[in-house]
Parts: C-alpha cells; structure tokens; sequence
C-alpha cells in the first residue's frame, strides 16, 4: 500500500489525527502579521544603528534618555542630521519632564559630528519613517481583518504580558476556533513547542530541549512571559 493510501486509512479510522492547516483567509492574516513583525525587527535593528553612530561621534544621548527615538529625542537628532551641532541649542529641543535634564543633555551632545555621520543619521531616520509607515499600514489591516473577533483580541489582551499586537498574531497563527484544532491546552503548547522533551533512563531524568513547533507563536509568547 502507498504512503498516501495508508495514511488516509489511518484518519479515516482516528488513528492520526490531521495536521492543522488554516483556511486560505487565516494564511493571509497569518503573512500579513509575519511581515509585520519583521518589520518591527527591521525598525529595532535601525534604532540599533543610530546608537552605533551616536557612539562613533562620542555623543552619549543614550545615557540620558530612555528611549532614543522619543519625541524629544527625535528632534534632537534631525537638528544633528541637519547641521546642528551646539549642545545648548540641540538640548533645548527637551520636552516636558526631559527638561529637568537640560544640563545632563548638554554634556551628553557635546560630541564631534563629521559630514558622514550626519549622512547616516539623516539616511537612517528616513528609514525608520517609512518602515513605521509601513507598519502602521499593517496594523490597520490586520484590525479590519479581525474586526469581528474584536472580543478575543480583548480577551487576550486582558492577560498579562499580551497586548492588543501579541493578540493579533496569537488569533493569526492558532486561528479564531481554538477548541476545534487544539483539544486541550496541552496540544497547543506542544503545537507551539513549548513543551521540554522528556529524557528518562533508569529512573534519571536527563537534561532536554524544548520540542520544535510553530516558532512565530512561540516566541511570541516567550515574548509575552519575559514582559511580565
């Protein structure tokens, strides 16, 4: 018998069960909220790369600020990336609380800014636009798309850790029917792969990795347990 034929009479008698494969409207809410996310990756790695750049001009922004890319900091760099570079004038682009700090901001940007880093800052702050943009797109049709389960996303969005983004991309890879394809809770964590192996030998337990599964909705929910 055939690969094929003997794995259909196995479902057919509830021997294997069927693996989960979603519906055509589920695969495309799936890729669209994939690509979001590497796009929200590619926005971090550019954060990373303005930081590497202040670094090279001995501008310490980041020591003083907690984000790099606040409102306040934002307008700080333009004025760098335009040709800005006294720290008296840059520091007075601080709003509400980061005034305080106007002091601390002047001796952070006091730095030497050469033609080519403003180049790159200029270049890179362009790019952080448009990938945010993108993203923004994104978000709003992954919202129509899932418009009508806006109770679930709710829902998830009450537990810990998971906001109303880690909501979407949970519905988008277990879909909106979980009880259909998971039976308990167990499946899906072992869909996942966030179930350890189990390694035992002799009544001793051996050191084990966590099975392979679907690694978008794993480290999503990795994720979600580090935040909280």
């Amino acid at each position: 018998m055939k690969d094929a034929e003997w794995i259909a009479k196995l479902l057919r008698h509830g021997l294997l069960k069927a693996s989960f494969i979603p519906d055509r409207n589920q695969r495309e809410l799936r890729e669209l909220v994939r690509y979001r996310r590497s796009i929200i990756e590619e926005r971090a790695r550019q954060h990373n790369r303005i930081q590497k750049v202040l670094e090279g001009a001995n501008i310490k922004l980041g020591s003083v600020v907690s984000d790099i890319m606040g409102v306040s900091s934002r307008d700080m760099l333009r004025a760098i990336a335009d040709g800005e570079d006294d720290p008296e004038k840059l520091a007075s682009f601080a709003r509400r609380t980061m005034k305080k700090k106007k002091d601390e901001l002047e001796l952070a940007l006091r730095g030497y800014i050469n033609p080519h880093q403003r180049l790159m800052l200029k270049t890179i702050l362009t790019h952080i636009d448009f990938l945010s943009e993108q993203i923004e797109l994104l978000n709003l049709e992954v919202a129509t798309r899932l418009s009508s389960h806006q109770e679930d996303i709710e829902r998830l969005d009450s537990i810990p850790g998971i906001a109303t983004r880690m909501a979407e991309q949970i519905l988008a890879e277990v879909g909106t029917d979980v009880e259909k394809q998971f039976p308990s809770a167990a499946h899906l964590c072992s869909w996942a792969g966030l179930v350890p192996g189990h390694n035992e030998s002799a009544g001793k337990r051996k050191s084990t990795n966590m099975k392979k599964g679907n690694k978008y909705l794993k480290s999503a929910l990795i994720e979600a347990a580090h935040s909280v």
